[in-house]
């Protein structure tokens, strides 16, 4: 059995995207939630835009980047490196995912950030353990990528 992390994006314009995660287990059952923050919608553009809504798998590997065993985004369509990892604001994330705890614009630049990323990721990761593999299923509202 892999657990099954879900991505249900809310909200979204070209710089940045809003969800919620949850992480489910055995029969179905939640073992993780937190709010989720990406790149905007920039067509799938490396660097700079959130990947597609699909279903991927998710492996828990090294990384060089960040000297930390962290879940790693598999086969997405024309990029490599998609990383679930710590980040309070859109701006620090290219391509990849963060997790947190609440919304608030913390810099006062109109968007909202994410707090606790660090707190949540390590909870993100304990919920996930033992495993080494899990499935993404990243869905969202109307209009939204």
């Amino acid at each position: 059995m892999r657990p099954i992390i879900k991505i249900f994006r809310h909200w979204q314009d070209p710089k940045e995207t809003l969800g919620s995660c949850t992480v489910l287990g055995k029969d179905n059952l939640p073992l993780f939630v937190s709010l989720n923050l990406e790149r905007g919608w920039r067509n799938n553009e490396p660097n700079v835009s959130c990947i597609p809504r699909d279903t991927y798998e998710v492996k828990l590997e090294w990384s060089d980047k960040f000297k930390k065993m962290l879940w790693e985004i598999k086969n997405v369509p024309g990029r490599s490196e998609c990383k679930f990892h710590a980040a309070n604001f859109w701006r620090q994330l290219n391509g990849c995912d963060a997790l947190g705890s609440r919304l608030t614009d913390m810099d006062s630049d109109g968007y909202y950030d994410i707090t606790n990323s660090v707190d949540t990721m390590e909870a993100f990761h304990k919920a996930l353990e033992p495993y080494t593999e899990a499935i993404l299923i990243i869905d969202g509202g109307p209009n939204i990528y």
